[in-house]
C-alpha cells in the first residue's frame, strides 16, 4: 500500500472551496484604490533627507511606470527582484510594481552582507538587485556592484538615491508609460508564487518561503477583521521591510485602502512624533518595539490619543510591558503568533487584549487551524506542554528549490518547532522551541516564564536562557543577560530576585552570564544555539 502524502491540489481545492483563497491579486486592490480614493493620502515616507508623500493616484502612477520600466529590462513572470532596502518609498513601489506583473519579489534585511547575499541572490536567480546608494555608514552600491560582477543571474542593479545612469529614478521612473495593457498580455497568477522571503538562517543554509498572492490576501483578511481594522487607519510602519512583519503591514494597507507612515530607521522618539504628528491608529511590532515607545512616552510626557491598537509579535510579551503600555499608552496590545512560513496564524482579539494578551499568543485566525501534540503525534490535554502543529490557507507553497523537504504531513500539517500549550478556551502559549527545552533532573524547566520572571527586575533589559549538559542532572539552565544602565545585576541578586518571586528552586538559573547584547539574527531572534555552545564553555571552565 502507498503512504499516504501531502497533496498540494487537494489543499487548493478545500481551501478555495472554503472561501480562504478568493483569487484575487495585490494589484486589484491597489486599482481599486486608485480609481475609488484617488487623493487620499496613501503613503508618508519619514527619513533623514525629509518627508515624502504619496496619494493613493501619484503611488498607483510610480507603480505603473517602474512595471513598464521592469518589462523593458526584460521581465516575466516568475523571475526573481531582489530588494534589499530600508523601510522607503522605493520599497513600497518596488512591491507592487513586481505584483503587476507578476514577478517574484525577493526582499532582504539590510543587515545582510556579501558573504550571505552571494547564496541567497545565486540561489534565486535573481535578475535585478535594488539596493540603497548608502545605509547605516554602509556603501550599497559597491557591494552590488561586486556582487553583479560574480554572479551571472543578475542582469541590473538598481540604486535607491543614486546619482548615476542607474538610479532608482532614472531606471524605474523617467518614462511615462504606464502598462496597464501588462496584465493582459501575461495575467499574473494569484495562486503562484508571488512572494520569495528567507527564514533567518540560524543554522545551514537559509530556507526560501514561498508565498503567493492568496496566502498574503488571506492573511491580510484575518488581521483585518480580527483587529477591527478599515480604510479609516493610519499605519506606522516601523519595523524592516526585509522582515515579514514591516512586509505585511505594506500589503494590509494596499489591501484596505488605508494610509501607510513609514519609518526609515527605528526610534521610538520619532515613533511617538509620528504617531502624534500623522493620527497614527495602528502599528505591528515587537516586544523591543512596544518597550522603546512606552519609555518615549515616558520621557516626552506625552499619549498619542489616536492609537488605539499594538500588534505585538515576535517573541511572549512581558506582563510588566502590557501593564505599561496600559498604564502610560491606554494603549491595548494584541498578542501575535506565526512565522515566515505561516504569515499570523493567532492573535488576541482587541476585546479580550487586557485578559488575554499577558498570558496567551492568542487563538487561531479565520483560516488557521492550531493544535498541540506530543513526541508521537497525540493531541495533548489543556495546558500541557508540547509541540505546536499548523495548518490553513495562510501556510507557504513549501521552500523555494526544495523538493527534496516536505515540511507537511499528509493531513497538512507543519511541525513549527515551537513549544506550547493551548487553554481551554483555545489560546495557545509558546513555551520556547524544541531545542531550547531544558530537561533537569526529569523536571521540564519553563524558559519562557523564568525569563519573564527575570525581565520583570529593573536592572535587566534582555534575557535568554539556555541549557548546558551536566554529568548529573542531565541539563543545568545559564541565563545570559543584557543589563540596564545603572545598578549591575549579579548572580546573588539573580537568587534574591527568584526568591522574591517564589519561584520553585529547581527552576532557579544555576549560572550567569552578563552580555554587552545578546547574539541574534537579522530578525532580532535571539540566537540560542550560540548562547549554548557558550554556555557549555563557561560550564567546562568552572
Amino acid at each position: 500500500m502507498n503512504k499516504e502524502v501531502y497533496s498540494a491540489a487537494a489543499h487548493a481545492q478545500a481551501m478555495r472551496k472554503n472561501g480562504f483563497w478568493i483569487d484575487r491579486l495585490f494589484d486589484d486592490y491597489l486599482k481599486e484604490n486608485v480609481l475609488a480614493v484617488p487623493d487620499k493620502l496613501a503613503l508618508i515616507a519619514d527619513s533623514g533627507a525629509g518627508q515624502r508623500r504619496f496619494t493613493w493616484s501619484e503611488l498607483g502612477n510610480a507603480a505603473a511606470r517602474a512595471a513598464a520600466a521592469f518589462r523593458r529590462m526584460g521581465l516575466r513572470r516568475g523571475d526573481v527582484v531582489a530588494m534589499q532596502t530600508p523601510t522607503w518609498w522605493e520599497a513600497v513601489v518596488t512591491t507592487l510594481a513586481c505584483a503587476r506583473l507578476g514577478v517574484v519579489l525577493n526582499p532582504l534585511m539590510t543587515i545582510f552582507r556579501e558573504y550571505e547575499l552571494t547564496y541567497m541572490l545565486g540561489f534565486a536567480e535573481a535578475k535585478v538587485f535594488i539596493v540603497p546608494k548608502r545605509f547605516s555608514n554602509f556603501d550599497f552600491e559597491t557591494m552590488a556592484n561586486a556582487l553583479q560582477a560574480k554572479l551571472p543571474c543578475i542582469k541590473h542593479v538598481i540604486v535607491m538615491r543614486g546619482d548615476g545612469p542607474n538610479s532608482f529614478d532614472k531606471q524605474l521612473l523617467d518614462d511615462d508609460e504606464r502598462p496597464e495593457a501588462i496584465r493582459t498580455e501575461e495575467c499574473p497568477n494569484p495562486g503562484e508564487l508571488s512572494v520569495l522571503m528567507y527564514t533567518s538562517g540560524t543554522t545551514g543554509s537559509p530556507k526560501g518561503v514561498m508565498h503567493t498572492d492568496n496566502t498574503l490576501v488571506c492573511a491580510m483578511n484575518a488581521l483585518a477583521n480580527r483587529c477591527h481594522l478599515t480604510s479609516d487607519d493610519v499605519v506606522l510602519i516601523g519595523a524592516p521591510v526585509g522582515h515579514m512583519l514591516g512586509f505585511a503591514s505594506i500589503l494590509l494597507v494596499e489591501r484596505l485602502g488605508a494610509t501607510m507612515v513609514l519609518q526609515e530607521a527605528w526610534n521610538g522618539i520619532r515613533a511617538l512624533e509620528l504617531t502624534l504628528a500623522e493620527n497614527v491608529t495602528f502599528f505591528s511590532g515587537a516586544t523591543p518595539h512596544l518597550s522603546d515607545l512606552c519609555d518615549a512616552a515616558a520621557q516626552c510626557k506625552q499619549r498619542p490619543s489616536t492609537l488605539r491598537l499594538l500588534l505585538c509579535a515576535g517573541a511572549p510579551i512581558p506582563p510588566t510591558l502590557i501593564e505599561r503600555a496600559a498604564a502610560e499608552l491606554n494603549l491595548r496590545i494584541v498578542s501575535a503568533w506565526g512565522m515566515t512560513e505561516t504569515l499570523a496564524n493567532t492573535l488576541t482579539e482587541p476585546e479580550r487584549a487586557f485578559e488575554k494578551s499577558s498570558k496567551t499568543d492568542g487563538r487561531p485566525l479565520e483560516g488557521s487551524e492550531v493544535r498541540v501534540v506530543d513526541v508521537e503525534g497525540n493531541q495533548v490535554s489543556a495546558r500541557t506542554v508540547g509541540r505546536l502543529m499548523v495548518r490553513g490557507a495562510q501556510l507557504m507553497l513549501g521552500y523555494y528549490k526544495r523538493p527534496d523537504i516536505e515540511p507537511f504531513d499528509a493531513e497538512g500539517w507543519l511541525d513549527t518547532g515551537d513549544l506550547a500549550f493551548m487553554d481551554e478556551e483555545g489560546y495557545i502559549r509558546i513555551a520556547g522551541r524544541t531545542k531550547d527545552l531544558i530537561i533537569r533532573g526529569g523536571e521540564n524547566i519553563p524558559v519562557v516564564d523564568i525569563e519573564n520572571v527575570l525581565l520583570e527586575h529593573p536592572s535587566i533589559l534582555a534575557v535568554a536562557i539556555v541549557g548546558y549538559p551536566d554529568a548529573r542532572l542531565g541539563e543545568r539552565a545559564c541565563a545570559f543577560i543584557e543589563n540596564r544602565p545603572g545598578p549591575q545585576f549579579d548572580f546573588g541578586e539573580l537568587q534574591r530576585h527568584m526568591e522574591s518571586k517564589k519561584v520553585a528552586k529547581q527552576f532557579w538559573p544555576e549560572k550567569l552570564v552578563i552580555c554587552e547584547t545578546l547574539p541574534r539574527t537579522p530578525s532580532g531572534k535571539v540566537q540560542k544555539f550560540a548562547l549554548r555552545e557558550r554556555a557549555k564553555k563557561e560550564a567546562a571552565r568552572s
